[in-house]
């Protein structure tokens, strides 16, 4: 709230965000042992996903932001304006212990898109992040409601993979990440993906 009030009305073109739940991560499902051991789930547990953002939240993203997509949209659906335009992320699992996929509420006046990103590929890149989104999803996102030359915000950073989409795609981007360890983490995570990258265009 402090990081986007320094902004005057309609900043950002798009604000692309993935704010916590308030569902206690996982549901009371105990998956902290059976997919991921790089994932401090005790942490994950024990704190941020149960205070998800008060609507005071979303009336300034919407403030500082001329479009919004908000991944968990069905979790604050009761502070959101209605929507025609949900964006689906099919994980491409079934009968697995977590969801099939994830929903996201936008402000565009489009049609329903589902994209399938299966959860092997997301899998491939390091997991710093209990709730960390695959790039090309966010790439995807970028590609299909974003144009060039548009100023992009994140106000929840967490893996840094919003920052490295737009990183790969040229876009004006601005983020805030209020836990240190995932700050210095997803900073580590992006200089080495800067570094690859550099790495194969030589």
């Amino acid at each position: 709230m402090e990081g986007m009030a320094r902004y005057p009305d309609k900043y950002f073109d798009l604000a692309i965000v993935d704010p916590p739940y308030g569902n206690n991560l996982n549901g009371g499902r105990s998956t902290k042992h059976n997919w991921n051991k790089n994932i401090d789930w005790d942490k994950c547990t024990k704190g941020w996903n149960l205070n998800k953002p008060n609507i005071k939240y979303f009336r300034e993203l919407q403030r500082v932001s001329k479009n919004q997509i908000i991944w968990g949209g069905n979790y604050f659906a009761n502070m959101l304006p209605n929507s025609e335009c949900w964006l689906i992320w099919d994980k491409g699992q079934r009968n697995f212990s977590l969801a099939d996929g994830e929903m996201a509420w936008t402000s565009f006046h489009k049609a329903m898109r589902i994209k399938t990103i299966h959860r092997a590929t997301s899998n491939q890149e390091e997991r710093i992040h209990a709730t960390q989104k695959p790039v090309v999803l966010y790439k995807w996102l970028l590609q299909n409601y974003a144009k060039q030359g548009d100023k992009i915000i994140d106000t929840h950073l967490g893996s840094g993979s919003s920052r490295i989409a737009a990183y790969e795609m040229g876009f004006d981007f601005t983020a805030f990440e209020l836990d240190k360890e995932y700050f210095d983490a997803q900073e580590k995570r992006y200089k080495a993906h800067i570094a690859q990258l550099k790495m194969e265009l030589v």
